[in-house]
């Protein structure tokens, strides 16, 4: 690989031949997490906000937002080929109906190869997978499982509403139809060390996932997590812990994983801590630094078939 890990863009240039670019969708949808069906508060560390944008509050279409966007990148990186990436909450909430129409509409804009679709395991079902199925068989389709830990007291702790096994059902549902599987993962969780992380990145691998997203845990403002924060009852991760933390995870993920995004992007008005989790690009250096101080790379220390039992 050309860089230590197998990152996004290198992934959709052997797919596609080209740069491709994620375009961000918000959809307006919401999350059982918060409307009641499981709780109203939402995972600890999630604002009123969620991963949106704002635009659907804004009265934005999808097709409005998706031209806006082709438009900002294509100038940027002069490229036109691209993925409607429908974020904000959970985007697979919803009716089948409304599901189909606002996939159809995302996809009917000039230039958008596939779609990307965050949601929770717990928010999927065998007739929208069936609809992703169709949807594979002509374009490329992403379905992103918020997991953020396999460990079941970690999840009660972050008020996450399902267990690890949701998310292993999921992902098992999930597979066999053409769709690719990407996982979320938040490191330096409340209560958990590092042994924790990395049996994290070592169930993943025996699951075979096709994508990761690595998230730091930064504290926003007007969460649960600030007053956790505020009393002293947490610790943010330093970022070069974070930086090492990275290339343990990575080190344990097969090479064919592809590794969507290796830190987040705090909104500044709303972060509360860590300061430097603004830093991205000296995050993202650090990261390729150790792995190069180590000599490391992605898949370093995942085992050959006949070790993976005991991994």
């Amino acid at each position: 690989m050309k860089n230590r890990y197998y990152d996004l863009n290198s992934y959709f240039r052997n797919i596609f031949g080209c740069r491709t670019h994620k375009i961000t969708v918000d959809a307006g949808f919401d999350c059982p997490n918060r409307d009641g069906t499981i709780s109203n508060g939402g995972c600890i560390y999630c604002n009123a906000r969620g991963s949106g944008t704002g635009a659907h509050a804004k009265g934005l279409s999808i097709t409005q937002q998706l031209i806006a966007g082709k438009a900002a990148v294509s100038k940027r990186f002069k490229t036109k080929n691209f993925i409607a990436y429908f974020q904000a909450f959970s985007n697979t909430y919803a009716s089948y109906e409304k599901l189909k129409s606002f996939y159809d509409e995302a996809l009917s804009v000039e230039n958008i190869a596939g779609l990307a679709i965050g949601t929770r395991p717990d928010c999927i079902n065998d007739s929208v997978l069936k609809l992703l199925e169709n949807y594979a068989k002509n374009y490329h389709i992403w379905v992103e499982y918020g997991l953020q830990s396999i460990h079941d007291e970690t999840l009660l702790l972050i008020n996450r509403g399902h267990d690890f096994n949701c998310f292993v059902n999921a992902v098992n549902m999930t597979k066999g139809r053409g769709i690719k599987i990407c996982a979320h993962v938040i490191l330096g969780l409340p209560g958990e060390e590092k042994t924790h992380m990395l049996k994290t990145a070592k169930a993943l691998a025996k699951l075979k996932i096709d994508g990761i997203k690595l998230h730091l845990l930064y504290v926003v403002k007007g969460t649960k997590m600030e007053d956790l924060y505020l009393s002293g009852n947490y610790r943010c991760l330093e970022q070069d812990e974070y930086a090492q933390l990275v290339c343990d995870f990575i080190e344990l993920l097969p090479e064919n994983v592809v590794i969507h995004r290796l830190t987040g992007d705090p909104h500044p008005k709303e972060l509360l801590a860590p300061l430097w989790s603004l830093e991205k690009p000296e995050t993202l250096f650090l990261i390729k630094d150790i792995l190069e101080n180590r000599n490391s790379r992605q898949g370093k220390f995942y085992p050959d078939k006949k070790d993976i039992e005991s991994f």
